[in-house]
């Protein structure tokens, strides 16, 4: 019998859950863990994750090559702009974001498609979420392409994995939610958050965008996610 997330008292930090069971046989585990992700589900609303296959490229070394593109010069990001940011660019929703000065959530980075993994047999020009995703060149990035690929394709297994421990939980067939996802539009988004200059930092005093936290003043980095 599966937690009812209703049952348990309210959380104030997210649960790291320990995930290892789901791609396992011991069917007593994974029920654990099933329990262990609906509540956090349903309560919180988030949960980190552990224990994933080796097979998932994750690590200090995996997460630098990954990073690399953020070390691209300038010129060459920007034939990865979207539109909004470059007019003379097709590509809407893929693509590089750069920096926003004064905007509330400081940050650079780009979003990737199923194409990355899949080919071009997910590409359709007319569902921006289905446009081709711009990247570097080979030349530009050696290996950079093969190494999103396998990252993204070792995400799109946990994802299934978390969604059929979802579906038991919620008593319906484990593979309920397989078709919805099955090389669906799941974006893989790397994300750099440059430290801000005292400057800029100065001029939003007035801005009440300051938070209090562990004895500590703190700038806020982002938008509210819920209205």
């Amino acid at each position: 019998m599966s937690a009812n997330p209703r049952d348990v008292p309210p959380q104030e930090s997210v649960p790291l859950i320990d995930a290892s069971a789901l791609f396992g046989p011991n069917c007593a585990a994974r029920e654990a863990t099933d329990a262990e992700i609906l509540a956090a589900a349903g309560n919180i609303g988030f949960f980190s994750i552990r224990g994933l296959p080796a097979s998932v490229p994750i690590g200090s070394a995996a997460r630098a090559e990954l990073l690399r593109i953020f070390g691209l010069a300038p010129q060459e990001l920007r034939k990865l702009w979207r539109k909004k940011f470059e007019p003379r660019n097709p590509n809407r929703y893929r693509g590089w974001f750069p920096v926003q000065p004064g905007h509330l959530t400081s940050k650079e980075g780009i979003d990737m498609g199923g194409d990355v993994a899949y080919g071009t047999a997910l590409i359709d020009a007319s569902d921006p979420l289905r446009e081709p995703t711009p990247l570097p060149p080979e030349a530009t990035l050696p290996g950079w392409r093969t190494l999103v690929a396998r990252y993204y394709l070792a995400m799109d297994h946990v994802c299934a994995a978390l969604m059929r421990s979802i579906a038991r939980s919620l008593g319906i067939k484990e593979h309920y939610f397989d078709s919805a996802f099955h090389r669906g539009l799941s974006t893989l988004r790397l994300l750099r958050y440059p430290v801000r200059s005292a400057a800029e930092l100065a001029s939003c005093q007035q801005a009440d965008l300051w938070v209090s936290h562990c004895g500590s003043r703190h700038f806020v980095v982002g938008a509210a996610h819920t209205g």
